[in-house]
């Protein structure tokens, strides 16, 4: 198992390699680092920006240990004096980011990166898992929560999820985005969010008869859930309705309905309900749900007060992948690009401005250089300076929660429903325009 000690170790060996060079060469000036997406995957509208404060709190206490050094000498790749220069290695750069939970375009940077060149190259890979994990599923879990249309989603997803970091990390992206709850405990617990969960089949399975199973759970849970489909969920409900007339004082929060056709189940268990005289139970749904599903439902007009959702929003199943990219803009106070085809980045240090209008929706994004002013307000702020984490620049995680909800709210209409939209304008400024094409002539220059 990986311990949280050994991420200097989680690197992609060419970026050691590459580091080494850049020892051996001497190259110790500064170099910028913006981390990007080209394009928005299929069924998105937008991408949600997440991690760029956790990888902060990475970055800080970064360092490789004694035995770091030793694993690292067994590859018979790296020089002596390169290994000591990595026993003494600690980030001594910047961090500029987007404030998390922010909603982005292609060519936005969700962060920049300023460090010595070979400082910011072992980065790559350890930062772009971070984020890749935390805005891929924060993107999905918005998804989900604007389908619910204020109804409650909880997040079932962890016995799915591709490790036990995804499992844990993913909590506070949902939290972010605007999920309910979690039936994560320990992640709930670590990211301050309600911990959700009703009963496993298996659990009514275990009784000779359903309805033991019940009461044994409402009498130790008080306002609970019961899963009332392990075979007959309306037969399960006219047994529910009998006994709470027989004892009133029993507390039932909600059933949940986890098969079959879910909108004629609720409707059916909800006349049920409401015939027994008990309309407060509210109806709960899960298995196999995504936003599609969701949304139908409740197109449907199906009486389902929330949802559980596992599979779809542990893996992003239907958009699992972001191409981010990791580029050099600047190095040695000369810009710098790739100029492949197809993947042309925009060179030096960046800002992106953003333009409400008088009802705080979004108009249109400016990406400019760092040190330009253009209508609207900035979104990269500066997080660390020094390899220090600047004073009071990471709030609470509630009140990024609550400016992750503000950002949300603030996309036009037309990107928050689920088909796809028109994108938010994403202008170049005219300077960054310029530095491009400068840059690409200085690159035709060097290919003579």
């Amino acid at each position: 198992m990986m311990h949280e000690k050994d991420l200097p170790l989680l690197v992609d060996l060419y970026e050691l390699a590459m580091a080494q060079a850049y020892w051996h060469e001497g190259m110790q000036e500064r170099a910028v680092f913006s981390l990007f997406f080209r394009d928005l995957p299929e069924h998105r509208n937008f991408v949600l920006a997440c991690g760029q404060r956790n990888i902060a709190e990475v970055l800080e206490g970064l360092q490789f240990s004694e035995d770091h050094i030793e694993r690292l000498r067994q590859l018979n790749r790296f020089q002596p004096g390169f290994l000591e220069w990595l026993r003494s290695f600690r980030f001594s750069g910047s961090l500029h980011a987007v404030p998390e939970g922010t909603p982005l375009f292609p060519q936005e940077p969700l962060l920049e990166i300023e460090a010595p060149i070979a400082e910011a190259q072992i980065l790559e890979s350890l930062v772009m898992n971070y984020v890749h994990l935390e805005s891929v599923l924060a993107t999905k879990a918005v998804r989900l929560a604007l389908a619910a249309d204020g109804r409650p989603v909880v997040d079932f997803g962890l016995r799915r999820m591709h490790g036990i970091d995804a499992g844990h990390r993913s909590v506070r992206a949902f939290r972010l985005a605007g999920l309910s709850a979690t039936s994560n405990v320990l992640a709930g617990l670590d990211f301050d969010m309600d911990v959700n969960g009703t009963m496993a089949h298996s659990f009514v399975q275990a009784y000779p008869d359903e309805l033991e199973a019940f009461k044994v759970y409402a009498h130790l849970y008080p306002g609970t859930t019961l899963l009332v489909d392990t075979y007959d969920s309306r037969r399960a409900v006219r047994r529910i309705v009998s006994w709470l007339r027989e004892k009133p004082l029993t507390n039932i929060g909600a059933i949940r309905l986890d098969s079959g056709d879910l909108a004629a189940e609720a409707r059916d268990c909800r006349r049920i309900l409401d015939d027994g005289g008990f309309p407060q139970i509210r109806i709960m749904a899960s298995g196999g749900l995504d936003e599609y599903r969701i949304a139908r439902l409740l197109a449907e007009e199906a009486p389902i007060d929330g949802f559980g959702v596992g599979t779809a929003i542990g893996v992003a199943a239907d958009a699992p992948a972001l191409e981010l990219a990791y580029k050099l803009t600047e190095y040695a106070g000369e810009p710098k690009m790739k100029s492949s085809s197809g993947k042309v980045s925009l060179p030096g240090r960046k800002q992106v401005f953003r333009v409400l209008d008088d009802d705080g929706r979004i108009v249109r994004d400016t990406v400019a250089g760092r040190m330009e002013n253009a209508e609207g307000r900035p979104l990269l702020e500066p997080i660390m300076e020094n390899g220090r984490i600047l004073p009071e620049a990471i709030g609470p995680l509630a009140s990024q929660v609550d400016g992750a909800q503000q950002a949300i709210a603030s996309l036009p209409d037309p990107l928050l429903g689920l088909e796809p939209a028109e994108p938010v304008p994403v202008q170049i400024s005219d300077y960054l325009t310029q530095l491009q094409r400068d840059s690409l002539a200085v690159v035709a220059g060097q290919r003579r």
